[in-house]
């Protein structure tokens, strides 16, 4: 009798059925995750009247229009004084003009712009700074009640942080710190702080302690053993941990909209308030949007690749 070879599969394999069908659900997520960006992406090309068409369009001639509108500031003219001018020398001059307007200055929105860039990264550095530091600490020392000051740790972000908004208005009022960037990094740095703590901690437990405890027989210090061998270990969770921070700092909007007025106000209370003729101006709300969203696109892409370690983070144990 010949014998007959008998192809062994694992048991947790999926089978092809399972594959294809995770696939195409993946593909139908991905999709309709993309909608709104994609429309918020051609209503940013779109002139004025074509974003607020009834029935919406699909095909439309792109028009640059919003962009110009959202780093500039303009006012109408008559025709009389638009002849008086002399010919538009760009591009952008010329589509003002085409709607009877004249360029008076640049926007507000670069430097609202900047504002969110200062707070954002800083509160992020400065929360995923410390949050190694104690994650650290509770992770490798004996603490007195450590269990309970976790928890205490955990609970301040058992509530919307915006309950304790009076209160710190009232405060940093008192202080001199509203409208600062200062102020505004102690407070995002404040509640991107727990997380911070709770999501490294995990990792640092992760690390064998016998990786420390070699580099300080070599002659290290628990400090240079900290940040020579344990930090980078543990980089999978900072750039996790950096993502989550920065994400909550970049759209925060209700302390923003309360603490700030002028010299420290970021782009999210500022983008809604972009004014057009007759109403909300679209084009230039959808365009400042797409800016506004490059930063973090950028800051998760150059991430990435410490995020994809940790889908086998601590798969081998000591």
């Amino acid at each position: 009798m010949s014998e007959q070879t008998i192809k062994q599969t694992s048991p947790l394999e999926p089978s092809s059925f399972s594959r294809k069908s995770a696939a195409i659900i993946i593909i139908i997520y991905c999709i309709i995750s993309l909608i709104p960006i994609v429309w918020m992406v051609m209503t940013s090309f779109k002139s004025a009247n074509d974003a607020v068409s009834y029935p919406p369009l699909v095909y439309f001639d792109p028009s640059l229009e919003g962009w110009v509108n959202l780093f500039t500031q303009r006012s109408r003219q008559s025709q009389e004084y638009l002849d008086s001018l002399p010919p538009p020398e760009t591009w952008y001059e010329e589509l003002v003009r085409s709607r009877q307007m004249v360029i008076a200055g640049p926007s507000r929105f670069l430097g609202r712009f900047t504002n969110s860039l200062i707070i954002g990264f800083g509160s992020t550095f400065l929360s995923v700074f410390l949050g190694s530091l104690a994650a650290y600490a509770f992770s490798r020392f004996r603490i007195p009640l450590k269990d309970d000051l976790l928890f205490f740790i955990l609970s301040t972000r058992m509530f919307p942080p915006i309950a304790v908004a009076v209160p710190i208005f009232l405060m940093y009022r008192k202080l001199g710190l509203s409208d600062t960037h200062l102020g505004m990094i102690i407070l995002y740095t404040m509640v991107n702080l727990s997380l911070a703590v709770w999501l490294l901690k995990g990792f640092m437990d992760e690390i064998p302690r016998e990786y420390e405890e070699a580099a300080m027989v070599d002659g290290y210090t628990r400090f240079q053993a900290f940040y020579k061998i344990v930090l980078p270990q543990a980089m999978t969770g900072i750039a996790a941990t950096a993502i989550f921070c920065m994400i909550f700092a970049w759209n925060e909007y209700a302390f923003a909209v309360l603490l700030t007025f002028s010299e420290a106000q970021t782009a999210p209370p500022f983008i809604p308030t972009i004014i057009g003729e007759g109403g909300l101006d679209w084009p230039a709300i959808a365009s400042g949007t797409v800016m506004f969203l490059v930063p973090v696109m950028i800051f998760t892409v150059v991430l990435r690749k410490h995020l994809l370690r940790g889908i086998t983070f601590g798969a081998v144990r000591k």
